[in-house]
């Protein structure tokens, strides 16, 4: 989605594994056991993920790689998986309780609706030091209980959502574009504008079958 995105404005979009030299940087999910083969690989990159998102660097993180940006996560065996300690918040395994599943709606800080479906058991609880995504305006969000969504660190996005997320989401999508562009090149960004009438008819969908 955002290469694509990319490459309707002109603009060349190069997909790669290292984090040390990109201009926007995206995590998808996995079950427990990838979870913790990720990690591993990600702790050694801990630092170099800091200073990118101190610095600015756009990155979105879904499904369940949010939950290796907090304290840690704990899995249904009560083991704690460390994590980078990024964000200040923590993911338990919802014990003996149902998974958060269904069509998710959120409203972010600036009164921008945002899509998608969640399916995890974790429940994610945030700390002093890290503000929600969105409020959760339909579905269950970080952990069914507080009416949060997702974290923000920096230019840093975490979420539940996906379904996909990009798809249906595409201001995000440009979002992240425009704030990649910005910080690389140090200068103001308008992006062309482009025609959504698919990916806003597919949000505007979820939005009505829920009276939103």
């Amino acid at each position: 989605m955002l290469q694509k995105r990319g490459q309707w404005r002109g603009i060349e979009v190069e997909i790669q594994n290292e984090p040390e030299t990109a201009d926007l940087i995206f995590g998808g999910g996995a079950q427990d056991r990838q979870q913790e083969i990720v990690m591993r690989d990600l702790l050694s990159k801990k630092e170099i993920l800091r200073k990118k998102f101190e610095s600015g660097v756009p990155g979105l993180f879904v499904c369940g790689s949010p939950q290796l940006l907090g304290h840690y996560y704990e899995t249904a065996e009560k083991t704690k998986i460390k994590g980078l300690g990024i964000f200040d918040m923590v993911t338990r395994t919802g014990f003996g309780k149902p998974r958060l599943i269904g069509n998710l709606i959120g409203e972010t800080g600036d009164k921008k609706t945002i899509v998608g479906f969640e399916n995890h058991s974790g429940r994610t609880f945030l700390g002093m030091g890290v503000k929600p995504f969105a409020k959760v305006i339909l579905g269950f969000g970080n952990n069914g209980e507080d009416g949060t969504e997702g974290a923000v660190f920096a230019n840093c996005l975490a979420t539940y959502m996906h379904g996909p997320f990009l798809s249906k989401n595409p201001h995000v999508a440009d979002w992240l574009i425009k704030t990649a562009l910005e910080v690389k090149t140090g200068k103001s960004v308008e992006l062309k504008p482009l025609d959504d009438a698919l990916e806003l008819k597919a949000h505007d969908f979820i939005l009505k079958k829920y009276g939103h």
